[in-house]
């Protein structure tokens, strides 16, 4: 029965949060999942379905690190079916990519279906040692592997010219696989341009028994046909397995049945999120004590050494939330922690007071009953002076009083010393 390894989503190259080691995690990745389930697992080939870089314009160390994982398979007779995906595709007006080079030098067989000028068809050439070029490829584990390109919102008028492609060849083994770079709807939020499923029927009626998928960074498997296995290291922290679960398929074909098992079990960077509540009753050195103990709790193992690691502080905050120094208080977290990288995401809310004027007199209210009302809710919105706030009123409006009197700076700073004063009582 053929067995076969589907990955996606590799982005070689991809630098985030400033962090060479951080930039490596995917290669090291990447490195470690073809060595667990495709050199150890013994499969037939491996599906690399679109982004294995992370942008068309490479470094040489990027291109290094894929040829030596793609020689691990060469040396090991495995066989590498690829195609482009929206990260690494060929610039438009052009004929190459990255991975057009890889396939020239006998890496990797880039499989590509060719465009019909005259009437737009898409066709399906065998893929040849001599050309190294094709639309698909039958394997001796009896399976005909099929490719595509990037067709970003052309995608379901390109599915339907597919499909036609398809029909048009000759017959085929007891198996076909085909990849394509694209994702589903209603998979993660804010995604524009996916695809309803209703859209790759064409695929199956056409004869596709397994649709590797690539292109959204979390794994999922629609109807028994339809795969996508996710990034294969996260890209953001936002990516953690919790919320964006991902891996790499390893894929039994047998008639009647196709058994793809998620794997999880290779090198990643352990990415934790916490979240910590504010109160409008701190100050914003309880603020900071309070963060700086919640992950000292979290962090009784020392798992966070190494790791990526983000807290979000969210809630109300009975200061100007601006006060806070977020770059140092970061810094403080980081040496904490002793993670990799360590982000701090500030979403807290400051306390706002709109008092109705109750005023039995004629309306409109006198401007010293609103001045009054207005103060008082600045007051009482601070964790600092909310106790004191109709105490301290009456003389922050005698210091407005005496500003616009334009009264010395030492008479009006003796005024706020006498006001603190009273704070503190």
């Amino acid at each position: 029965m053929p067995r076969f390894l589907h990955l996606s989503d590799v982005h070689l190259g991809l630098d985030r949060y400033g962090s060479p080691e951080r930039t490596r995690d995917f290669f090291e990745a990447f490195k470690d999942a073809l060595k667990k389930y495709a050199i150890d697992a013994a499969v037939d080939f491996v599906l690399i379905v679109g982004d294995l870089f992370d942008d068309r314009n490479l470094l040489p160390p990027t291109l290094n690190q894929a040829q030596v994982c793609l020689q691990m398979l060469q040396e090991a007779g495995i066989p590498v079916l690829a195609i482009e995906g929206n990260h690494d595709n060929h610039p438009y007006g052009t004929e190459t990519s990255w991975l057009r080079y890889l396939a020239e030098w006998g890496y990797l067989i880039l499989l590509e279906p060719q465009e019909d000028a005259r009437d737009e068809t898409l066709i399906y050439e065998p893929w040849t040692p001599e050309t190294r070029r094709g639309g698909y490829i039958d394997l001796d584990c009896g399976v005909r592997v099929l490719g595509s390109r990037w067709y970003g919102p052309a995608a379901p008028r390109a599915i339907e010219r597919l499909a036609v492609g398809i029909r048009h060849l000759p017959p085929d083994p007891p198996y076909t696989v085909m990849m394509f770079h694209h994702g589903l709807k209603d998979q993660i939020a804010r995604y524009t341009g996916a695809l309803d499923y209703k859209d790759l029927l064409p695929l199956r009626q056409a004869g596709v028994d397994y649709l590797a998928l690539g292109h959204i960074h979390k794994n999922y498997a629609v109807e028994g046909w339809v795969f996508n296995a996710g990034s294969v290291e996260a890209n953001s922290i936002a990516e953690n397995q919790q919320q964006t679960p991902r891996g790499v398929y390893l894929v039994e074909l047998s008639p009647g049945e196709i058994q793809a098992d998620l794997k999880q079990d290779y090198y990643q960077r352990p990415i934790f999120r916490l979240s910590l509540e504010a109160h409008k009753d701190q100050t914003e050195e309880d603020l900071i004590q309070a963060a700086l103990t919640h992950i000292q709790a979290k962090n009784q193992s020392g798992q966070f050494r190494d790791a990526l690691v983000e807290l979000r502080i969210q809630g109300q905050v009975g200061f100007n939330r601006l006060n806070l120094n977020l770059r140092e208080l970061e810094s403080q977290l980081k040496q904490l922690t002793e993670a990799l990288v360590f982000r701090l995401r500030y979403e807290v809310k400051g306390t706002e007071y709109e008092t109705p004027i109750v005023f039995p007199g004629p309306w409109p209210p006198p401007r010293s009953a609103i001045e009054t009302q207005v103060f008082t809710d600045l007051l009482a919105a601070h964790s600092a002076y909310c106790e004191q706030a109709t105490q301290l009123t009456p003389g922050l409006m005698e210091l407005k009083d005496k500003i616009l009197e334009q009264e010395s700076d030492a008479e009006l700073y003796q005024r706020v010393q006498e006001l603190l004063r009273v704070s503190k009582i």
